[in-house]
């Protein structure tokens, strides 16, 4: 348990839901913790709406609907568990519990882990494992389903999450298996535009970045040679360079932070040898950003393995063993410091002079450890 948890105090937040509209008020997702501070906190759930369904001869497929219902609680404590209960009966069906974020520097432990999709059985398992780790918070790299417009798919992923998210805060990023979906937007609630956004926990300042862009279908009219074109073109140059404007302003602000993780899903540096060129793309457009703000941690997802890498002070690491069928690194890069073909998480312990970076694999073992020091700033 995290000295932020273990010293918070506990206070009960009780609210009706008789205003719900849903066809059906049984919850069937949630409910879940979302975009905490140190003063709100956003409790959602879902119920179903109803099913639709599209049909042709010999051919029928059904998907259910959701009402998503959020409550939002403003002028709460710092470091403080709140117990809550979303119909006020004292069901547990409806309750749970979360901790507010600390407002100063002080200790904590959060945790990292991406490409959960459809390793459901692995998926599990991690988060049996975080769950008793208890940390303030999780992230989630990108890649949370394997097909972001199946409502089947999202329908796996809460039944997997639903008892870690009950009670820790999610903080996801757009992998490119999500494509976009609305039900990604429909379900999650983030802070700023849900696309690029930021956080902080104490002294310590998260940027949480969209590698993928709004979603352009690329026409079948376009030849093979232009499509790479096409979709750079109209899917990712303005929005990137916006994105990446407004990033460098929010480290430019956050400079005397004393730790600033940055996530997004695809990586910076690969290992896998058909995704290590895309990888230098990616890195040559944000020209060094990282490294030149002193940001101590980069955290990816998208390649299903453990990699670690340093460069000009920053740590760039890949977690994407969340469940996804496992790959090989097969281009070590010079940067390299370590390479894991495993299933894990990462519990990151946030101290007074140092983070300590703690690799667990699905069997609980330890695959490396690390630390970054506090910024001198």
């Amino acid at each position: 348990m995290s000295k932020c948890t273990a010293n918070a105090l506990t206070f009960i937040l009780v609210f009706l839901a008789a205003s719900m509209a849903a066809a059906d008020n049984t919850i069937t997702f949630g409910p879940y913790v979302q975009n905490v501070t140190d003063q709100r906190a956003v409790v959602c759930w879902a119920t179903l709406e109803g099913e639709s369904i599209a049909s042709k001869l010999g051919w029928k497929k059904s998907v259910r609907a959701y009402n998503v219902h959020e409550r939002i609680f403003v002028g709460l404590e710092p470091n403080t568990r709140y117990e809550y209960d979303v119909f006020g009966d004292g069901s547990p069906e409806g309750s749970g519990h979360f901790t507010t974020f600390p407002a100063k520097a002080e200790p904590f432990t959060f945790v990292a882990f991406g490409d959960t999709r459809s390793g459901h059985k692995e998926h599990a398992k991690l988060a049996a494992h975080i769950l008793k780790d208890n940390p303030l918070f999780v992230i989630n790299t990108g890649d949370l389903v394997s097909n972001g417009l199946e409502m089947n798919d999202w329908e796996s992923f809460f039944r997997v999450s639903g008892d870690l998210m009950r009670n820790i805060p999610y903080y996801p990023v757009l992998g490119n298996h999500e494509k976009d979906s609305p039900y990604y937007f429909d379900f999650f609630s983030l802070p700023g535009n849900e696309r690029y956004y930021s956080f902080l926990a104490g002294d310590c300042f998260f940027l949480m970045l969209d590698t993928e862009g709004p979603d352009y279908p690329t026409p079948e009219f376009v030849k093979k040679e232009n499509r790479e074109e096409f979709w750079a073109e109209q899917q990712n140059r303005d929005y990137m360079e916006q994105q990446k404007q407004w990033a460098d302003k929010m480290l430019r602000l956050h400079r005397d932070a004393g730790y600033i993780f940055v996530c997004f899903h695809q990586p910076l540096i690969s290992v896998k040898k058909s995704r290590a060129e895309d990888a230098k793309i990616r890195r040559a457009f944000w020209g060094g950003l990282f490294e030149r703000r002193g940001v101590q941690v980069v955290l990816s997802g998208h390649d299903h393995h453990y990699h670690r890498a340093v460069s000009g002070g920053t740590h760039f690491v890949t977690t994407g063993g969340g469940g996804a069928s496992l790959y090989d690194a097969d281009a070590p890069q010079p940067e390299t410091v370590k390479i894991a073909k495993a299933r894990h998480y990462i519990r990151i312990n946030v101290g007074e002079e140092q983070a300590n970076l703690s690799v667990i694999d699905i069997d609980g073992s330890l695959i490396e450890s690390f630390s970054v020091q506090k910024r001198s700033n």
